[in-house]
């Protein structure tokens, strides 16, 4: 069983915590996060992407000059795709873009995300998040004790004070237990998670 130490946000170490083996610690298969990563970034495209063809353009009514002897090419129509304002040959049309997974298997990414975290040593588990006040400079302070950059925060409940002092940091995102996902995992470099956030998520993948 994974056993990982626990600190503050001050960098003092407060304990330590078993973590599940079947969450924490299970082999990595990077086809199947392909997979899960691929299934997402798909399910996110609207689909709604739509050209028009030679018969919905306007205009087309008559034939645009006589067959001979003007030099120009024939032309039976303004609506050609070789004409200017004409329609598009082979364009995109709105369509359902949707890729499916197993539930098992969505289930069995996002334990390998997590393992990933924990093997890879970019795993930090907090006591609690405290910030006083909703301030950007102090949250930069912590994350420069823990020399991190691209973070994923997870917390357990809305955390109103540490949520406004992350917004504003491109790299790092805050997110409830209930929208843990593979392809955030893997984008950000490290995973913040506090005690409470550790229990749910073993509560909710645990076999």
């Amino acid at each position: 069983m994974p056993t990982v130490n626990v600190f503050n946000m001050a960098k003092e170490k407060v304990g330590e915590l078993n973590l599940q083996e079947d969450i924490f610690n299970r082999p990595v298969q990077t086809h199947l996060l392909h997979r899960a990563v691929t299934m997402q970034l798909a399910n996110r495209r609207a689909g709604t992407v739509s050209t028009k063809g030679r018969s919905e353009v306007r205009g087309g009514g008559r034939k645009p000059h006589r067959q001979k002897g003007s030099g120009r090419a024939r032309a039976g129509s303004t609506t050609s795709p070789l004409m200017r304002k004409g329609g598009v040959v082979f364009g995109p049309k709105p369509r359902v873009i949707e890729v499916k997974m197993p539930k098992k298997l969505k289930r069995l990414a996002l334990k390998m995300a997590l393992s990933s975290k924990w093997q890879s040593d970019h795993l930090l588990i907090l006591d609690d998040y405290r910030l006083e006040e909703i301030k950007t400079k102090h949250f930069c302070s912590f994350l420069d004790r823990f020399a991190m950059k691209k973070v994923l925060i997870v917390t357990e409940q809305e955390n109103e004070t540490l949520e406004k002092s992350a917004r504003n940091i491109p790299s790092v995102k805050v997110l409830r237990v209930e929208g843990l996902n593979t392809y955030d995992l893997l984008k950000f470099d490290h995973l913040v998670l506090n005690q409470p956030s550790v229990t749910r998520i073993e509560e909710a993948l645990g076999s």
